[in-house]
């Protein structure tokens, strides 16, 4: 069993972790190259009230994390954000990337935020499944936009208006 809670600078260490198998195991992130430590604490902190950061616990150890991340540094967009999921590879699977997503989008939602954009690598139709369920709607696939391991990958957009 785990609980979600609001993420802390204490939890970043392992939230940078997970990121960081995705970066190196997975084209869920088109990042090619791990965090630092201090990346991750420039990323934290720059998350304002209406951008949350949870993470998911397990007996202690952080086994996920969701973020609202803004949309754009273009003040029209204020209210448009990204949704980010990541869950450490053992516990993936069991339900907490789909608690984790309906979390962070209720926290999304009590904050004001209208609109909720999700970018989504080909082959990675869990994470499309878990969307839909959500509410979002397909808004379009972006044709080889992204190139990792060796070839370019389409990426889904998906979107919830509130």
């Amino acid at each position: 069993m785990f609980t979600v809670r609001p993420a802390t600078e204490a939890d970043q260490p392992a939230i940078c972790e997970i990121y960081n198998e995705s970066v190196l195991n997975s084209a869920a992130t088109f990042d090619t190259e791990p965090r630092t430590f201090e990346t991750q604490m420039e990323w934290f902190r720059k998350h304002k009230k209406n951008h949350p950061v949870l993470a998911a616990e397990n007996n202690g150890n952080i086994i996920g994390w969701a973020s609202l991340s803004p949309w754009s540094d273009r003040c029209a967009y204020d209210t448009t954000v990204e949704v980010s999921v990541y869950i450490h590879h053992d516990f993936r699977g069991h339900g907490v990337g789909k608690t984790l997503l309906e979390k962070v989008l209720e926290e999304g939602r009590k904050e004001k935020n209208h609109t909720v954009i999700s970018r989504i690598t080909e082959g990675n139709e869990a994470s499309i499944c878990i969307h839909e369920k959500a509410g979002f709607r397909h808004v379009g696939v972006m044709k080889e936009v992204g190139y990792k391991f060796g070839k370019f990958l389409d990426v889904t957009i998906m979107q919830l208006v509130y």
